[in-house]
């Protein structure tokens, strides 16, 4: 089978616009192997019409970017390449290329599926999609963001430390895009790698979730997917997934819970020293020592209320049990000043353990404090449905 690329470019951008055209009556999927399928076809109830995106010529992006000029490579991943560009109107953007053999099929599969995710999502907090391109070569077109990530903000040593402010807004300003995605689709998007470095800042410290490169549908129909291989960052994964491969929205919600707590701390996930932040932060959160969990580098200057009140969320969100951790909604409502109810978050005693740790702290001879990691197993498989 001929790459994308290499087909008729006509015919393929008609499939690419249809992906956003008007939905067939829904029907239940028919098996796990054609969702795969479908991720890219299926939209959100909110865009019924044609997508907001555009086909973007190999020409305009090649200008755009300088012809991928090195210097403006702003990021790269293990299977993609990011660079800024500017289109002739001056709008910034940034042009994300997929990397890998160029006849692979799963290579193909992954862009059509994150086409099929993030073009169809349209929220204030999460990072909107402009365009792709399908000439020579597999592109997407976002908007560019000048502040880069909330990585790349917060643990900026050579700058003033993020006031508590702006932290306590970029919390409340992800938890409503993760809220969106979980509930404002028919088909829930499960985006499987929130972490700092995938949530960017506007010019004005507003948090657009990015990279749904790992991001998958979750049918109505279905409690949750079976997915291998496993793929993400050390130190921001729930147990059932890394234990069983489990994926649904508390997947998401452990994840936001670890975002909380190095918006909270200034710690990465994974330390220098191979310590994950959880592990660090599991006895202060249980002792309430909020004074200890907050950044010192705030030198005090941070509302004692809403630290407690993050740090009582992030309790939540990183619980071993995933059926004790609070949905994306009433994250947002806890955050936003909601009624704390003690009684309401209680688990029972057989429900309060920890549960696997060995996933907690990396080996030693691991040196990335930012890993990401895949399972050798090269299948993607199934999911379960609710009777």
């Amino acid at each position: 089978m001929k790459p994308l690329y290499l087909r008729s470019s006509g015919s393929f951008k008609r499939l690419l616009l249809s992906i956003g055209g008007h939905r067939s009556p829904s029907k239940p999927p028919a098996s796990p192997a054609a969702d795969a399928g479908k991720e890219a076809q299926e939209p959100c109830p909110e865009s019924p019409h044609r997508p907001a995106w555009r086909c973007f010529s190999y020409d305009e992006i090649n200008r755009a970017t300088g012809g991928f000029h090195e210097g403006n490579l702003v990021g790269r991943g293990g299977s993609s390449e990011v660079y800024r560009g500017e289109l002739p109107d001056g709008r910034a953007v940034a042009v994300k290329r997929l990397m890998g053999a160029s006849a692979c099929e799963r290579r193909e599969r992954d862009f059509l599926a994150e086409l099929g995710t993030v073009g169809h999502a349209r929220h204030p907090n999460v990072c909107a999609l402009l365009g792709c391109c399908v000439d020579r070569d597999l592109y997407l077109v976002f908007e560019f963001s000048r502040r880069g990530s909330v990585a790349a903000n917060l643990h900026d040593e050579g700058s003033p430390a993020m006031g508590w402010a702006a932290r306590r807004s970029i919390a409340v300003g992800t938890a409503r895009g993760l809220e969106y995605l979980h509930k404002g689709c028919q088909r829930r998007i499960i985006h499987r790698d929130i972490k700092a470095s995938n949530v960017l800042l506007t010019d004005d410290l507003q948090p657009q979730i990015s990279d749904f490169g790992l991001a998958k549908w979750l049918p109505s129909e279905w409690t949750h997917r079976a997915i291998a291989p496993i793929e993400g960052t050390f130190g921001c994964l729930a147990p059932e997934y890394y234990t069983h491969g489990i994926v649904d929205e508390k997947t998401d919600v452990f994840a936001f819970g670890v975002f909380l707590l190095e918006l909270m701390t200034g710690r990465k996930p994974v330390d220098g020293g191979h310590r994950s932040l959880l592990s660090w932060a599991r006895p202060l959160l249980a002792d309430g020592k909020i004074d200890a969990l907050v950044d010192p580098r705030l030198g005090g200057d941070y509302d004692g209320e809403q630290a407690r009140r993050v740090a009582f969320v992030a309790s939540l969100c990183v619980r071993a049990p995933a059926t004790w951790r609070p949905s994306m909604t009433e994250v947002l409502e806890l955050l936003e000043g909601g009624e704390i109810q003690q009684e309401r978050w209680a688990m029972p005693e057989a429900a309060d353990e920890e549960g696997p740790r060995w996933f907690d702290d990396l080996d030693d001879d691991e040196d990335d404090e930012d890993k990401e990691f895949n399972t050798p197993s090269p299948s993607s498989s199934s999911s379960t449905t609710s009777n």
